[in-house]
This record gives C-alpha cells, structure tokens and sequence, in this order.
C-alpha cells in the first residue's frame, strides 16, 4: 500500500472581496434614477388596484416620511426626497393583493415597484417599511428609513404616536401570543429608530403631528 499523501489545500473557488463602498453623497442626494412624480404613482395606484382607505393611508405616511428627510436635507444628510415621497407612496402597492391572495407585501411590493420604476432604492424602501433588518445607518440608509418611520405614525389615515398605531395593531391583529410579541418587537424598534432621528434632527419627532406645520420652512 501506497502511504496517503497530505491533502493539497485548494484554492476557493472565488476571491474574498472587500465589502462595497458607501455610495457617494452626490449620488444619494440625486440618484442615476428619476423617481417617479406623484402622479405616476397615483398611475400606478390605478394599475394595481389600490383600494380609497390604503391611498389615503399611503398618502400620509407620504407626508411623514417627505417632511423628515426635507429636515435632515437642511441637516446635511444625503436623502433625495423625491425618492422617499415617491417610496412612501408605493410602500403598499401589494397589499390589497396579499391580503386577497396571501404572501408578504413588502416583498412583492418592492419587485413590483423595481419592476415599474427601475429605481433600487425606491423599492427597498417598499420591501422594508415593515421592519428594517440591517444595521441602522441613518447616514447610509437614511430614505428607507424614512418610509419605514412614516408608515410607524399613520394608522390607517391618522397621523398619531407610534404607541397609538401599535395599539391598533395590537387590536387588530393580536390573536396570538407569537404575534403580539412580533408586534411588540417591531414597536421597539420603530422606537429606536423615532429616537435616533430625533437625536439626528435635533426635534422631538415623537411630538410632532406633521399636519399643522412642517419641520422646517
């Protein structure tokens, strides 16, 4: 018998790379993609059949989430805010659709919107609005974040505290012990997430209603 040969350790198949950079702050303030006008979106309403009660809906986690990165625009962040309007209008195109059919409606969401927009980060802020499941980078990720903390202070076309919409979903939808507790962990987190853009806009989001003033003139 031949004696065994020491393995020969193999090369990987691929290259480790280094992460990729942040994008450039010039090209989150004005992406290479044109967000969609208001308009359009209403069209888009329209193709997907998006009942009165989510426009409505839709329309003031619009407001919420517009206002807040027009504060951290003067704040000298890089958000383009036509891109979070545009988002936050779409941040529900599916749900109708889920809610009849069943499946996520951020997720197909969010392909719908990339389909019919070709814009990235438009749609992740549609796929996200539910929860943000990365680190939470305001600088980096500031317009999906956005769309998620407007969608945090609308219960159905009420602007109110973020602890009065959980209540409502709580009402709503709280039949199980599983449910509630993902509730309660996304009440946290939208928490964390109103108390971070606080501290970064120097406002207390917390008592801002957004219907009878701006953040900022």
């Amino acid at each position: 018998m031949h004696p065994m040969r020491p393995a020969i350790p193999m090369a990987p198949m691929w290259p480790e790379l280094p992460p990729p950079p942040p994008p450039a702050a010039q090209t989150l303030r004005r992406p290479p993609w044109r967000a969609p006008s208001e308009a359009r979106c209403v069209a888009l309403w329209d193709r997907y059949e998006m009942p009165e009660h989510i426009r409505a809906h839709s329309a003031k986690v619009a407001l919420v989430a517009s206002q807040v990165a027009e504060a951290a625009l003067a704040k000298g962040v890089a958000v383009c805010v036509e891109t979070v309007r545009a988002s936050a209008l779409l941040h529900d195109i599916a749900k109708a659709y889920c809610i009849k059919h069943g499946g996520h409606h951020g997720q197909l969401g969010g392909a719908w919107a990339m389909a019919a927009t070709g814009h990235p980060v438009l749609a992740q802020g549609v796929i996200h609005h539910i929860c943000w499941p990365f680190e939470l980078d305001l600088q980096r990720f500031f317009a999906p974040i956005a769309v998620l903390y407007g969608d945090k202070r609308v219960a159905h076309d009420k602007i109110v505290p973020i602890e009065q919409r959980f209540g409502d979903l709580l009402d709503r939808y709280g039949k199980t012990q599983e449910i509630r507790d993902r509730i309660d962990s996304t009440n946290r987190q939208a928490k964390t997430i109103e108390d971070a853009l606080s501290q970064l806009l120097e406002i207390d989001l917390n008592a801002h209603d957004f219907d009878s003033r701006r953040l900022v003139d």
